[in-house]
């Protein structure tokens, strides 16, 4: 089968991968590459270097909404796009251009989780099941039939970063299984009822309100690690907490009952043991090797 695969980040390398793999990918549409670190060097995405690395042309358009556009897609006389976090919309023309459309591997159990951070939204939430949907893609935001499903238990610690991993591997395999056979997948429509809005991952929500209650935070903490990454501050400085524990002390919302030999800190309903930890400008290590050449003051609140 001849595919043009749009997409972007790492989630999208093992469905390309796959592809590859079974089919003849033909070209490849991701996000132009962009200015990074102290010298602003242009940095590739993903699948831009995967597509490179095995010789398929890529191409970096800022919008799919011009005729000219519109129509190089269509010249390409694929038959599917396949879409997995692409990050641009897709326009009726493009939408149509191929006989069997643009499927696309979508990182939940649709209807539940529409929109850009699905897989943090869910964990967020305390969803014990995840997954993925391939879908057609229609005008609407992740509102076209559903084609095929796969899931698997949320882990009572599993992080965001861990359930994207295992995720992109499902992707993975259920799109490789509806090209295999598409006429095996018959579309079923979304219902309207039990859908939610998986809201994009904003850096003004990660700082930590020990206020909430325990099992809010501990599911915040999870959602976004590693990125965004929730924060405290602590003289002058932000820590990111990436792993904590729930343990049953208590005190003062955001008092710092231990910060010697462990790192403990209180909220609403119990108390965080946090487990791995970074220091603004400093890698991720676990909080037991910061400890070793740094104290927090046992009663601050943070």
């Amino acid at each position: 089968m001849r595919i043009v695969f749009m997409g972007t980040p790492d989630f999208a390398v093992p469905a390309l991968r796959r592809l590859m793999a079974e089919h003849e990918v033909i070209c490849v549409y991701t996000r132009e590459p962009k200015p990074a670190g102290r010298g602003n060097k242009l940095n590739k995405t993903p699948i831009h270097l995967l597509a490179e690395e095995n010789g398929i042309e890529v191409r970096t358009p800022k919008t799919l909404r011009n005729v000219e556009e519109q129509q190089k897609f269509a010249d390409l006389k694929a038959d599917v796009a396949v879409v997995a976090a692409y990050g641009l919309i897709l326009p009726k023309p493009v939408l149509e251009a191929y006989p069997l459309g643009c499927l696309n591997i979508h990182a939940s159990l649709l209807p539940r989780w529409r929109g850009a951070a699905p897989i943090q939204r869910a964990i967020e939430a305390g969803d014990k099941i995840g997954g993925v949907t391939i879908m057609q893609v229609a005008e609407g935001l992740d509102t076209g039939d559903m084609l095929h499903k796969g899931q698997l238990m949320i882990g009572e610690d599993m992080t965001g970063g861990e359930l994207h991993d295992a995720l992109a591997q499902i992707g993975a395999e259920l799109i490789a299984e509806v090209l295999a056979n598409p006429a095996k997948y018959p579309p079923q429509a979304q219902s309207e009822v039990e859908t939610c809005y998986a809201q994009k991952l904003d850096k003004d929500e990660c700082l930590l309100d020990f206020n909430l209650p325990l099992e809010t935070l501990y599911n915040k903490i999870r959602a976004f690690s590693p990125y965004p990454a929730m924060f405290f501050e602590y003289g002058g400085e932000r820590f990111k907490i990436l792993r904590a524990e729930k343990v049953a002390d208590r005190g003062k919302a955001g008092e710092i009952l231990e910060g010697k030999d462990a790192l403990i800190i209180a909220a609403n309903g119990g108390a965080l043991k946090i487990t791995q930890i970074q220091r603004q400008g400093k890698r991720a290590m676990t909080t037991e090797e910061l400890l070793r050449g740094f104290v927090f003051e046992k009663g601050v609140i943070v």
